[in-house]
């Protein structure tokens, strides 16, 4: 993977239809790729119609989302996430 854009789930616990699963919150990952603008489902179930946000496919390891102990902890989980609710990050550091 030649540099992956790195991002940050918002933590916010927002009431109402939300999309973006708890368990990934505040985690980091990376864009595996933009799959497209498409309508907002958070705004659909109110049957407001706002406008068409990328949505990306987003990777994480094991380890970021369940912990160090996570077995085994390089291993991924794909999950897709619209835009509104991710924020750069730095690259982490290789040891």
């Amino acid at each position: 993977m030649s540099n992956p854009q790195y991002m940050r789930v918002r933590h916010d616990m927002p009431p109402g239809h939300v999309r973006t699963p708890s368990y990934l919150r505040g985690k980091v990952g990376w864009i595996e790729r933009t799959l497209g603008p498409f309508a907002n489902p958070e705004e659909l179930a109110y049957g407001r119609n706002g406008p068409a946000l990328p949505l990306m496919r987003m990777r994480f390891t094991m380890s970021e989302v369940w912990g160090p102990d996570a077995d085994p902890p390089d291993d991924t989980i794909d999950a897709e996430i619209y835009s509104h609710w991710l924020e750069p990050v730095e690259p982490p550091h290789a040891t």
